[in-house]
Order: C-alpha cells, then structure tokens, then sequence
C-alpha cells in the first residue's frame, strides 16, 4: 500500500525494488552526503544551478532559503526523485542505489492522499518495508517496532485511527514515526515543521535531537531562522545556487542573509519571517 503521490511514491517504492539484498558497508570516513555539481531545470528553468555541498558527520542542518529557491527541489535531487541535468550524489560514499536502505524520507505533507483508508499504525508499518522488501509480508515484531516509533513521536493512543481523522500536527508526527521505522542513517525532512502546532514543533525538535545524539545525520528544509538558530548546528544557504553552508554561528549573519533573501542589509535578531524577504539572485 502506497499512499504517496509521484515524488514521494516514487522514493518508497525506490526504497525497496531497488535496494539490493546486502547493502555495501558504510565507510567510517565518507560523509553522510556528498553532492557535486548539482544542477536541476524544470521546463528549461534552472531551479538548482551548480551545487556543491558535503554534510558534516554531526549535527542537524537545515537548509534555508527564500521561497523558490530551489530547497525543496535539493531534497528531492539528493533522493533521485527528479532528474538532475548534471552532478552527482553520493550517501556513505556510494551512490545512492547502493544506499536506499540507509536514508529516510519525510516529504511536505501535501504530497500525501489523506483518504487513503489505512491507520496511523499502517502508515508507520510501511517504514519497515525497506528491510523485508516490497512484498515481504509486515510480521508482529515489524508492528511492534512501528508502535514503539508511534509512541516516540506521542501518537501511540491513536495507532487505529485514519490517518485523515488526524489534525496536520498529528499526521506530521505519523510520518516521522514512520521515517524513524526505517532505521536510517541518514534522514531528509522537507518542512516537517509546516502548519503544525507548538507541541508538534516541539515533539519534532525532540526527536531530531535524539537522532542527532544516536549519531544519525538529519538534513531538514525549514523556514523559521530563530529556530534554525536555536536548535540547528549547521546551515546550507541555498538561492538557486548555493550561496554558503557551514556553522550556523557562520552563516545566520547579515551580509549572508541579504545574499541568499535579497532586500536591505539586516540588522539585528535574525527575523522569523525572513522568508517573506524579496527573492533576489545571489550577488
């Protein structure tokens, strides 16, 4: 059962037909993420142009920029679920063909058919079906695991329920608890903080900060800068093409800020809605 529309169903059914039966050994030394050129158009518009990018071994990052400026897009090259014109994209140190079953997914939730009739509890059980493959056959202990990542993310009370009787935090909790089922190593969320409530924005940061300690790499798309600020160690400042990455101490800065948003210099806290800043080409 595929609940997810093009992008996204394309990576979980990717996760699983393509993963072969031994994954290649992860190299100590080669870097969650690796990326080289990175270049996508759509309609002959370039949305990426160019990107280098190698994630730190620890510590959350999050990639930041305007709308339109091609974060989302990021994710979803870095995932294959969109043709790339050049570049090229290693996980671990191998190319991503041989590393599916190390990376989990978390997509912006308006690629998801909400009326699909499964339970919360299927949703997450369906992150298992990267280790028994697509037509292995979901066993109690893969159930119990998939319960025990429901209740991480607070959502054990409501493992029957439709996932569309859900509110928008409590359907973004289920798909985290479903990316956590996976047992990734690498995870990438695309705005898992869109539209949710503050005890769901909390329950997020939560439990990215206990991957983190658990050594696992989160790469994640968001808006909020105060947040980023806060919670983040690592920045990637994307307008098109990358403008910088590094240390969030480094990166959240003025002069960095009005390159990647364009608008006048800014001053003071970094803003919330910065965001909001006209796009502009980065200088």
């Amino acid at each position: 059962m595929v609940i997810w529309h093009s992008h996204a169903a394309a990576w979980v059914q990717g996760a699983t037909a393509l993963t072969p039966p031994h994954t290649v050994p992860v190299t100590a030394l080669a870097p969650p993420l690796a990326v080289r050129g990175l270049s996508v158009a759509y309609h002959q518009k370039p949305v990426l142009w160019s990107v280098d990018f190698t994630a730190p071994a620890r510590g959350l990052v999050a990639v930041v920029g305007p709308n339109g400026a091609g974060k989302s897009t990021f994710i979803k090259a870095c995932l294959g679920l969109v043709p790339l014109l050049s570049g090229e994209v290693t996980v671990f140190g191998a190319p991503l063909s041989r590393r599916r079953r190390e990376v989990g997914y978390v997509p912006q939730r308006g690629s998801v058919d909400w009326d699909f009739p499964v339970s919360a509890l299927e949703v997450v059980a369906m992150g298992r079906y990267g280790r028994i493959g697509l037509l292995g056959r979901i066993g109690r202990a893969d159930r119990d695991a998939a319960l025990a990542c429901l209740d991480k993310v607070g959502m054990a009370d409501y493992a029957g329920r439709q996932i569309g009787q859900l509110s928008g935090g409590q359907q973004q909790r289920v798909f985290l608890a479903r990316a956590l089922a996976q047992e990734a190593r690498l995870y990438f969320m695309d705005e898992p903080f869109a539209g949710v409530d503050a005890a769901t924005e909390q329950a997020i940061l939560d439990v990215l900060q206990d991957l983190d300690r658990q050594g696992r790499s989160v790469i994640c798309v968001h808006h909020d800068l105060q947040t980023v600020a806060q919670r983040f160690q690592h920045v990637l400042l994307l307008n098109v093409e990358k403008i910088a990455d590094g240390p969030v101490s480094d990166m959240l800065t003025p002069s960095l800020l009005r390159r990647t948003y364009g608008g006048a210099a800014l001053d003071g806290p970094v803003p919330a809605d910065a965001a909001l800043v006209p796009l502009r080409s980065a200088e």
